[in-house]
């Protein structure tokens, strides 16, 4: 199958290479799947630069890519959740940094799979489940509800912009952190949009006065204006800042979750969620898309279609 692959850890895109790899073997409680479209996360580039070796191990040559959206097309022993000919979505990261998603196929453990959106496109749906699920568990644990006043960083990108929509679906009020020229795209969400960069906690106060009840963090590099927009007793969490536990805050990493996924995907289904795609890329342009999320400037999710 032809794949994207590296074969050392780099900073920037000169190990990328696209060829021919052996087709993943396929064990009990997993489901191999056709990708149809994979999407791209910060995390692709910065595992690719070595960031995570302390965390997780490399085994080269390296397939990036953790989500995928596909069809099954064979089932392990012993897995009876899918069938072959489901369309199915998955954040498909494993223990070990190798066999990841920008590829023709993908080996999955069923436990993180949920069945496709029926209403996205292939493109959508590949950028869905880490975002989706990022987005979900992070408005969990700051427990948002009816009547709850949040600020979402980032907010027109491919996490914040899920965030906002699930927040609203559950009755809080959104402001959210954007450049101006996002600020349209954000009250079509639902989101009241605050310009980032300096002077932001400043914008944020004034639409809250008395302070927000929740701060989500999807971008790092927020603690202090956090600090400024929180009224007492408010939660934070972040994606990307561990320091936040230090204030009071919690440090969020996503696992695979099959079930969560299905409740992002009920969302979806319910009209509450959709997926802006920013662009798509096929498999020998895997650099160029690296290149844009590492701009940071991206509204709503890239991804790479095989």
């Amino acid at each position: 199958m032809r794949a994207v692959t590296y074969d050392a850890y780099s900073a920037d895109n000169s190990r990328l290479r696209v060829g021919d790899v052996a087709e993943p073997r396929l064990g009990p409680g997993q489901v191999l799947v056709k990708v149809r479209a994979a999407g791209v996360n910060p995390v692709d580039w910065k595992v690719m630069a070595g960031y995570l070796d302390s965390m997780m191990a490399a085994v080269f040559p390296v397939i990036p890519g953790w989500d995928v959206a596909g069809e099954v097309v064979a089932v392990g022993p012993d897995t009876r959740e899918f069938a072959v000919g489901h369309e199915v979505v998955a954040y498909a990261r494993k223990d070990v940094v190798n066999a990841g998603t920008f590829a023709e196929y993908v080996a999955v453990s069923a436990d993180a799979v949920a069945r496709k959106p029926a209403g996205l496109t292939w493109a959508q749906a590949g950028g869905l489940p880490l975002a989706g699920l990022t987005a979900l568990r992070g408005l969990d644990r700051l427990q948002v509800g009816e009547g709850d006043t949040v600020v979402v960083y980032a907010a027109a990108g491919g996490v914040g912009s899920i965030a906002v929509q699930i927040a609203r679906y559950r009755g809080a009020r959104v402001i959210g952190t954007a450049s101006e020229r996002n600020h349209e795209y954000l009250r079509s969400l639902g989101a009241e949009p605050v310009a980032y960069g300096d002077g932001q906690a400043e914008r944020i106060r004034a639409l809250a006065p008395a302070g927000v009840d929740a701060v989500a963090d999807f971008v790092g590099g927020q603690l202090e204006s956090t600090l400024a927009v929180l009224r007492t007793g408010g939660r934070h969490v972040s994606v990307a800042d561990p320091s936040v536990r230090e204030h009071g805050g919690q440090w969020l990493w996503v696992r695979p979750d099959g079930d969560a996924l299905t409740e992002v995907v009920g969302l979806v289904d319910a009209g509450a969620v959709t997926v802006e795609v920013a662009d798509a890329y096929p498999l020998d342009r895997v650099g160029a898309a690296f290149d844009a999320s590492r701009g940071g400037r991206t509204r709503g999710k890239l991804v790479i279609v095989p």
